[in-house]
């Protein structure tokens, strides 16, 4: 038998059949009462969207997609009419609303980690230029960072990171744009075109026949012998956690433009899937920061694979894992393929997240086909992930939303960059699904 903290018999029984199942935390509280012992405050997550500001005109300079957002990388949050039309008829209430924020088409590496990933490899980048005296402070022209002088600089540093795939692309695309070499190790669940895609743009690739902990415990080893090496670490990095966050902080205005006013009598539902937890915890905690109580967060996850839900539900955060419930690991999301959460985000969700639920393969790969018949949405099944949150939450009866309609935002986490023939294989196993 696993460890089982306190842990419902029920949910536990589920979880080890690979149901879904849906956990509801107990340990969310008022964010106001929350602050005083979070790691990190809403003025981190300010400052970290500044820094992002300031190296915008030295992105635009690197990346011509970037050239239409002055350097800011970020994604439109648009109305998902067919799917919402989808979603009612099967249960949801009819005064919801359903929305989908595109960071599958988040420019340059077209997923959520883009700005995490982005974030990481800039702090490593400032510290060095301003220990080398390339930059003497913000006062300088960020641009000098694209100069052949700093470009050589750059590649006497290596950047390293544990990744599934996503990850690795950001920190790849971005880290070799400024000239660091960049060393990705790789899960076997990782994909074969991630891993060309990285090899193209000049990143070193090792291959892992581990799950993704095993990666990055390697990447992590070999950091700590060379000061020269620099691992971003997905599962301890405030760093990349900030760089998320900034999505938080930047959701007020584009509900502002899309007309959504909230409120306690018309809650915001965030559906974010998770893998380790970076990335759904950053942005869960940078909008419970902005817009208080009236944003609920909740993290989706595969059925073989609900690290979070487990280090939530047992009370262990990053001292468990899947496999001490006879669950593999193994998913089609691979995104999503993580067995231990970050024990960092994990403590972090305590008083912040509202619940965990967890998605079968064959019902991602059906989303998967949904939003593209739907919507036109070209997702990865990490994406797609999302798209189960409002009726999971729904059925769930939680006292928050009792009676009240809610706005749903399904967070597109990856996908754009899908190969044509990945994607049809994809849709192709979904119609076989059903």
């Amino acid at each position: 038998m696993g460890y089982a903290l306190g842990m419902d018999k029920k949910l536990e029984a589920g979880l080890r059949a690979g149901q879904p199942v849906f956990f509801a935390n107990p340990g969310r509280v008022p964010i106001a009462s929350a602050v005083a012992s979070l790691a990190v405050t809403r003025a981190d997550i300010a400052a970290a969207r500044e820094r992002l500001e300031w190296f915008a005109p030295l992105l635009a300079g690197l990346f011509p997609e970037l050239v239409p957002t002055g350097g800011l990388v970020e994604s439109a949050l648009l109305p998902a009419p067919v799917l919402e039309r989808r979603l009612k008829a099967a249960g949801l209430p009819a005064g919801d609303r359903v929305f989908v924020k595109t960071d599958h088409a988040l420019p340059v590496v077209g997923s959520v980690k883009a700005r995490g990933g982005l974030y990481a490899v800039l702090a490593v980048a400032e510290e060095l230029a301003l220990a080398a005296g390339l930059l003497r402070g913000r006062q300088d022209d960020c641009r000098r960072l694209a100069e052949p002088a700093a470009r050589d600089f750059f590649s006497g540093h290596t950047l390293s990171v544990g990744s599934t795939g996503n990850l690795g692309l950001s920190i790849g695309i971005f880290g070799r744009a400024l000239g660091f070499g960049v060393t990705v190790h790789m899960s076997a669940e990782a994909r074969a075109w991630k891993k060309a895609m990285l090899r193209r743009v000049g990143a070193t690739v090792v291959e892992h026949p581990g799950d993704y902990a095993a990666a990055c415990s390697v990447a992590r080893e070999e950091a700590a012998r060379s000061p020269r090496l620099h691992f971003i670490d997905d599962e301890n990095s405030l760093d990349l956690l900030l760089g998320y966050a900034v999505a938080g902080l930047r959701l007020p205005q584009q509900l502002a433009a899309c007309r959504i006013a909230i409120s306690p009598e018309h809650p915001l539902c965030l559906h974010l899937p998770c893998g380790v937890g970076g990335a759904p915890g950053g942005i869960a905690l940078g909008a419970r920061l902005t817009l208080g109580d009236v944003a609920l967060a909740f993290c989706v996850e595969p059925t073989k694979a609900p690290a979070l839900l487990l280090g939530l539900a047992t009370g262990r955060h990053g001292g468990v894992s899947a496999a001490e419930y006879d669950l593999t690991g193994r998913t089609v999301a691979d995104g999503l393929a993580v067995s231990r959460p970050s024990d960092l985000v994990c403590r972090l969700m305590v008083p912040v997240l509202d619940g965990v639920h967890t998605v079968g393969d064959a019902a991602m790969l059906g989303h998967v086909a949904e939003a593209w018949n739907d919507e036109a949405l070209r997702l990865e099944p990490s994406a797609a992930a999302a798209l189960a949150g409002p009726l999971a939450v729904c059925r769930a009866k939680l006292p928050a939303l009792a009676g009240r309609p809610a706005t749903h935002i399904c967070w597109a986490t990856g996908g754009s960059l899908l190969p044509d023939a990945e994607f049809a294989a994809l849709l192709a196993r979904a119609g076989k699904g059903r």
